[in-house]
């Protein structure tokens, strides 16, 4: 039975539901079991609702990890062809998981010795914590202003990641290497990025660009994986063309733009509340964090260029990440070699197809999920197979990559970012036991650079991983490829003692 609320989720299916919105407005897609449709409050079932009777919102779907966030929940996929929106986006603007493969069996780093040899070699090049950029390092990349300004307009261009030592290459294994922006063009980047340089949020500009390379904090983290490639044929024979390698070792990171992509989403909310109140129109649900522009508007204009150049920051952030991370496994084990098997985004608004007409899909907390055979993969290696899904569980219970299915048409192509949370990160602070978070992941053999693992991250912090892919696999949406074991994980806090 489903857990009283003032909103009535009716099943469809084994892990689908509907949520009625109102008489003349088509219900929201949900995506979920019987127990995940339980972890969906009042307040994250409110905000879904407000988000889909917004202005020109034609679609909205609700994914197992959905949870309350900012304007709209945590954990959605939203279809406009006539607006855009912030707040489905988020202040972590492109906020991403990437994957490196290495060529290193896992059995090499089952020495806790290694691995602790390999955290304190990642963090001398990638720094954690807010405000925390190359500066804070001793062994990572010089960033200055000149460069900081290309990253911001060209993303992973050729000439980008030969000045950053990035492998040119690994561009061809990411969700989108660069974006343009509101005409279409580079230029339109390079002339808003000039506007914003002259006002004073952006007065911090240099500093914020000496932030790539880095994790932040949060539920940021790099995480040393062992890889277990699924048995059936079609799981091993798509991990071959994913550049999976079953008993190796893999590297899994989750960032975003750092500093630099909050201030530019932190200063488009302030103005677009402030055009609400002149202008004295309705806010969706009363809400403050659903302001939106009408595209072809200035202000839409002006959002998408800062999206865009929040987005070229967070793509060369994990870039730089994947190729000091190799820098540091190559200094403690000679002679490993990795390469990108992919980088996608899940805080992002991108044109695509719906209904037949393009819209602007808004993911929050949500990830691609384009099939075999879907027309974006065309002349891709990921053409035959669909592309790369990385969906980050927790330390104790792993991760997973998964493939598209055709069933994905029926939520926007899209599925959940990662488990989703639970608890708050005050709940998790109050109800967790440090003890008993740090034995559990002692136990299951994962080590991590902070004394204490942080209670707000704690794998019981957030909702059961295995429901939430049964729920994925069962509404058909997408399929296992391979499972993520962590040896080892990154996040904001001090140095460990093993």
């Amino acid at each position: 039975m489903d857990v009283k609320r003032k909103h009535k989720l009716i099943p469809t299916g084994d892990a689908t539901a509907i949520l009625p919105v109102s008489d003349n407005v088509s219900p929201i897609t949900v995506i979920g079991n019987q127990e995940i449709r339980e972890t969906f409050d009042d307040n994250c079932l409110q905000q879904a609702i407000n988000s889909r009777k917004a202005p020109g919102v034609s679609q909205l779907v609700l994914n197992p990890d959905a949870h309350l966030g900012y304007g709209a929940p945590v954990g959605c996929a939203m279809a406009s062809a006539t607006h855009i929106y912030p707040g489905p986006i988020g202040v972590d603007i492109k906020c991403s998981m990437s994957l490196l493969q290495m060529d290193l069996e896992a059995d090499a780093i089952d020495d806790r010795k290694i691995r602790r040899a390999l955290i304190n070699a990642i963090c001398r090049r990638t720094p954690t914590g807010a405000g925390k950029g190359q500066r804070n390092v001793t062994h990572g990349r010089a960033v200055d202003r000149v460069l900081g300004m290309q990253v911001a307009v060209e993303g992973a261009s050729a000439n980008v990641c030969r000045q950053l030592d990035i492998p040119a290459h690994w561009a061809q294994r990411c969700e989108d290497a660069f974006h343009v922006g509101h005409d279409d063009t580079s230029g339109a980047l390079a002339l808003r990025l000039e506007k914003l340089l002259a006002q004073r949020h952006m007065a911090n500009f240099t500093d914020k660009m000496r932030q790539l390379g880095s994790y932040g904090g949060g539920n940021h983290f790099g995480e040393c994986e062992a890889v277990e490639v699924g048995d059936s044929e079609k799981a091993k024979a798509t991990a071959d063309v994913f550049g999976l390698q079953d008993g190796c070792v893999a590297f899994l990171s989750h960032c975003g733009s750092r500093g630099f992509g909050h201030n530019l989403a932190s200063a488009q909310f302030k103005t677009l509340q402030s055009k609400f109140a002149q202008w004295n129109i309705p806010l969706p649900g009363g809400d403050r964090e659903l302001v939106y522009a009408p595209l072809g508007t200035d202000q839409a204009n002006d959002y998408l260029d800062d999206m865009a150049l929040g987005a070229n920051f967070a793509t060369v952030n994990h870039m730089l990440i994947n190729a000091l991370v190799l820098e540091a496994f190559q200094e403690v084990i000679p002679g490993v070699q990795g390469h990108l098997v992919y980088f996608i985004s899940h805080n992002i608004a991108r044109k695509e197809i719906v209904d037949n007409q393009v819209s602007w899909v808004h993911r929050k907390g949500a990830t691609r999920a384009f099939p075999a055979g879907h027309h974006e993969l065309a002349d891709t290696v990921f053409a035959d197979t669909g592309h790369p899904i990385l969906l980050p569980g927790n330390p104790r219970d792993g991760s997973v990559v998964m493939v598209g299915e055709a069933r994905a048409a029926n939520s926007l192509f899209s599925v959940n970012h990662g488990a989703g949370r639970i608890l708050s990160r005050r709940q998790a602070n109050r109800q967790l036991d440090q003890a008993t978070v740090d034995k559990d992941l002692d136990q299951h053999d994962v080590l991590s650079n902070c004394r204490r693992y942080p209670l707000d991250e704690a794998p019981d912090a957030y909702k059961n991983f295995d429901d939430v892919l049964a729920s994925v696999k069962s509404a058909g949406l997408a399929s296992s490829v391979a499972r993520l074991n962590a040896r080892f994980v990154i996040k904001d806090s001090g140095k460990a003692d093993d």
